[in-house]
This record gives structure tokens, sequence and C-alpha cells, in this order.
């Protein structure tokens, strides 16, 4: 099993993911840094929880404008209900992925909560 030491919003922390997953890791956390970025340009102090959970919701928007842009251009007839042959299936295990992400986001802003 594969391990990316990485840093968000000014701590570092130690990613467990699948040998090769590294790159794909670190990509991640890139565009965390990016949306970490864009909270703290908006001022204030924010507990480390606070922020996870700001740019969760920041990610959680995005993932709703692109549902409703994609449901609108179906409704338009400019996109296939289904997916194209030639687009890749999705990943099985993307659930249990995120669910692995999202107890360690959980477990790192309760620690910090505690500290």
């Amino acid at each position: 099993m594969g391990q990316v030491n990485v840093r968000v919003n000014g701590y570092n922390h130690t990613i467990g993911c699948k040998d090769g997953e590294e790159q794909h890791v670190q990509d991640l956390v890139a565009q965390l840094e990016e949306k970490v970025r864009v909270i703290r340009s908006m001022g204030g102090q924010f507990s480390e929880a606070r922020m996870l959970l700001h740019v969760a919701l920041l990610f959680a928007d995005e993932a709703n404008d692109l549902r409703v842009d994609l449901a609108r251009l179906r409704s338009q007839g400019a996109v296939s209900a289904a997916p194209a042959p030639a687009a890749p299936a999705p990943d099985p295990r993307l659930a249990e992925r995120l669910s692995r992400i999202a107890e360690r986001i959980e477990g790192i802003a309760t620690a910090i909560e505690k500290s």
C-alpha cells in the first residue's frame, strides 16, 4: 500500500493509497489547497475543522452546479442520458475510497478540535 505525505492548510498528513495512486492523491490535495486559499482570501479565522467544512461545501457546490448543468444539457438533448460507449466504466471502489477519505477528514477534524 502506498503512502503520500501531503500538506493541507499548513498541516502535514500521511495519506494511505493504493500503489500507483500517489500522484492522483497529490493532484487531489492540490485541489484542496486551492479551495483553502479561496477560503483564506475571504478573511476571518477558521479552526481546522471549520476550514475543512468550508472546503467540502465549495466542492459540494461545484458538484451540484455540474449536476444542474448536466440535467439542463440532457433536457435540451445536448447530452445523451447514457454514457458514451468509449467512456471508461466508473470505478466501483470509488464510494469506498471516498468513504475512507471522509473518515480520515473526520478523524483529523476531531483530533484538531480536541487539541
